[in-house]
């Protein structure tokens, strides 16, 4: 495809999102339209637009690199997608979420949290996190799409980098809610779409069928290198051995991590909220279903089997031929596919980055405008909208620095990072609000410093992947990590804060519940 067709396809792309944008200012008449749709949006839209915001480009791109590293283990991950992130999430959480959403009129996941326990410090601590913790997760997805650009347009970094950004913050500060999900939408399409075409495509390229492919990857066990073998790598069929390193680093990273913190995402938590009704919502989850299964199966599938076609092709597997892991389907997909599906499918990875980013991005304004702006200043939220459009760009700001200092491999980790704090810090609160009726709002904020107290700790001074690469721990304590004993060190923190918190909530609860009792119903006096 020549560059002035794939300048029409692209351009194309853009004038439709642009529309979109347009479409979705025009309808956004009040706060309700900008933060949650007027609650009106059709479960189609919110399906797809869950969807999408959920499958950003360290899935495709991360985890799919990962795929090729570690093999079909990681489809694993895609059962917990949909199980957890779409059947469980709508129907156990969904439909409560909707419900609180209506009764105290919450545009925000700080605003539900903060109304349910009638504590402006716990929205307030709420929208920190994200504001503070969400541009880690939206620079790693700035990354991954900035990286696929630059492969198929053969530009530099820097500007593949500076045009995406800036079109994301024109239609995400000007259509608010309903332009992002009818973007969203759109762009889903064009994901399952992609993602459809290149598992049957993959086939063809590499000239065996499901059953043979899948043999042929099971051959190739004899060439896994030797630091992979030496980390448990048992082949691209099959799972690390047990106990691990890269059984820790695929079960409690990338698998757990994401596969739990998914249900405590604050930018798809908000989509609950965005419909009329629980029969609505429950509309969705078949949609929202097949569409991750689809998604997130074909790339998983695809980047294992990336082995076969680059021993054909090249005579190595995929992490010898592109030893960036975040870079290995970008390569892939450029080498294997025809040209104009290299250029289709940068525009699936377009739309998987610009939706969770465009997401991200109101997400973190609403938290700024909304729920810290708004509480502390005790203005409304139509007086807020302005400082949510503010606080939209200064996180696109943020994000677009933070995405110059990360490093290589880092898209499925940054991931599972973010997600990991948010199970840690929100999930527990979240249950307790829409589940338990005993937690108390000094119990839910114990939780949540204990989650997010855990977590960094860990990250710090334990976990040696980011506490070794960090050196706060060598500083005061002259070695990379505390504990040098297999396999405290390769455990993620997911699975010491999220106990940690939950425990924190049920004890705080129990300990205080008392006394917030005897706070809310006032004593009345007998009189003689």
């Amino acid at each position: 495809m020549n560059t002035f067709q794939l300048g029409f396809i692209v351009m194309l792309y853009l004038c439709s999102l642009a529309f979109l944008g347009y479409l979705g200012y025009k309808k956004t008449n009040s706060a309700s339209d900008y933060l949650v749709g007027g609650r009106q949006m059709h479960p189609v839209v919110m399906a797809l637009s869950y969807g999408a915001t959920f499958i950003s480009a360290s899935a495709i791109v991360g985890f799919g690199g990962m795929a090729a590293a570690y093999g079909m283990g990681l489809q694993w991950l895609c059962l917990l997608n949909m199980l957890v992130g779409v059947i469980i999430a709508f129907i156990v959480f969904g439909a409560p979420t909707r419900r609180l959403g209506v009764k105290y009129n919450a545009s925000t996941f700080p605003q539900l949290l903060g109304a349910h326990f009638k504590s402006e410090k716990v929205r307030i601590l709420t929208a920190i996190v994200i504001f503070i913790g969400m541009p880690l997760y939206a620079a790693v997805v700035m990354k991954g799409g900035a990286v696929f650009i630059e492969r198929i347009f053969k530009i530099d970094f820097n500007i593949a980098l500076l045009v995406f950004t800036l079109v994301i913050a024109a239609y995400v500060s000007a259509g608010g809610m309903k332009g992002v999900m009818y973007t969203d939408a759109l762009q889903a399409g064009i994901m399952f779409a992609c993602m459809a075409f290149l598992l049957f495509r993959l086939y063809d390229v590499l000239g065996a069928g499901f059953v043979e492919s899948n043999r042929l990857l099971s051959d190739l066990t004899p060439m896994i290198p030797d630091k992979f073998a030496q980390a448990g790598h048992q082949g691209w069929s099959a799972m690390p051995i047990s106990g691990s390193p890269q059984w820790y680093t695929l079960v409690t990273s990338l698998i757990l991590g994401v596969g739990i913190g998914c249900l405590a995402q604050p930018q798809l938590v908000v989509r609950f909220m965005t419909v009329k009704s629980t029969k609505e919502l429950n509309r969705g989850v078949m949609v929202g279903s097949i569409f991750l299964i689809v998604t997130v199966g074909a790339i998983y599938h695809a980047g294992a089997l990336s082995n076969l076609f680059f021993m054909k092709t090249e005579g190595k597997i995929a992490t010898e031929v592109v030893t960036d892991i975040d870079k290995i389907i970008p390569y892939f997909i450029d080498k294997s596919m025809p040209g104009w599906f290299s250029a289709l499918f940068m525009l699936c990875i377009l739309s998987a980055s610009m939706s969770t980013m465009s997401s991200q991005f109101h997400t973190m304004g609403a938290a700024a405008g909304i729920d810290i702006y708004g509480v502390l200043s005790k203005k409304n939220s139509a007086q807020s909208t302005t400082v949510v459009r503010l606080g939209i760009l200064i996180s696109i700001l943020v994000s677009y620095i933070i995405c110059y200092l990360l490093p290589n491999d880092i898209i499925a980790r940054g991931t599972a990072m973010f997600m990991g704090v948010c199970a840690s810090t929100f999930l527990p609160a979240y249950f307790g609000a829409l589940y338990w009726k005993k937690s108390t709002t000094k119990g839910v904020l114990l939780s949540m410093t204990t989650g997010i107290v855990v977590t960094l700790l860990v990250y710090l001074f334990v976990h040696k992947a980011e506490a070794a690469a960090l050196g706060v721990c060598r500083m005061f304590f002259g070695r990379d990590i505390l504990f040098e004993s297999y396999p405290i060190y390769m455990i993620d923190p997911i699975l010491f804060a999220f106990p940690c918190s939950s425990l924190a909530l049920v004890l705080g609860s129990y300990m205080t519940q008392e006394k917030e009792q005897q706070a809310v119903i006032p004593v009345v006096e007998s009189v003689e």
